[in-house]
């Protein structure tokens, strides 16, 4: 608050100069859009959450990924995931459908034998996200994972996440799927940014990360 009224946030375009580049030592990323209450989906589905973010956001969101996938080895996903993107992408004349197309993809499935992907290479298919990320860790790769939530509350609880790269959505949906697990972690915000009413937080851990430390254990 001021002496004059409430403190406000100027609306601000995207600033596509930013450098999209993981910060050292970052190695799994994960990305969601979410509700102010940390919904990833409200009862009717993510459209309950995207209702909120205009266009020219929903646009900027793909900007930041194409500069952001140069410097990604792999994309991570679960089978829901994997079934969305792979009907669309492929096909796709967006801007980020090129990179998306091109990177290397993995899938986190017990059910899947084969993750097919158009005319391009097929995404890998393995039966536990955690134990991947775990042994791909040692080969220096950087991992990036969309939606996908299941993954993503296996991977906090276990302590392999580096980075949150956050959407925020100006809604409070109230139920939903939520994005994170119902546990506290504590968040050091490393990035900031208004994009027409949606932040961009992008968070990493303020402390180094022991390999295979459980989420707990873990400072964010």
């Amino acid at each position: 608050m001021t002496e004059h009224g409430p403190e406000t946030v100027p609306e601000r375009e995207p600033d596509t100069a930013a450098s999209a580049a993981p910060a050292p030592g970052v190695q799994v990323i994960v990305q969601e859009w979410i509700s102010l209450d940390g919904f990833a989906a409200g009862p009717g589905g993510e459209s309950d959450l995207f209702a909120a973010v205009a266009p020219e956001t929903s646009i900027a969101g793909q900007e930041w990924n194409v500069r952001l996938l140069p410097h990604i080895d792999e994309v991570l996903m679960g089978r829901v995931t994997y079934e969305l993107f792979a009907a669309y992408w492929p096909t796709a004349n967006e801007p980020i459908a090129g990179p998306l197309n091109k990177v290397r993809k993995t899938v986190a499935s017990r059910s899947l034998s084969s993750a097919p992907w158009g005319a391009y290479p097929e995404a890998a298919v393995v039966p536990d996200a955690v134990s991947y990320v775990r042994e791909r860790r040692s080969q220096g790769g950087k991992f990036l994972i969309w939606g996908s939530v299941s993954i993503v509350h296996a991977l906090l609880e276990a302590g392999e996440v580096d980075e949150l790269d956050l959407f925020i959505a100006p809604i409070m949906l109230g139920q939903g799927l939520r994005a994170f697990p119902e546990r506290s972690l504590l968040l050091q915000l490393h990035n900031l940014r208004h994009w027409r009413g949606t932040l961009h937080a992008r968070y990493l851990p303020s402390a180094p990360r022991e390999p295979g430390a459980a989420a707990r254990d873990l400072t964010f």
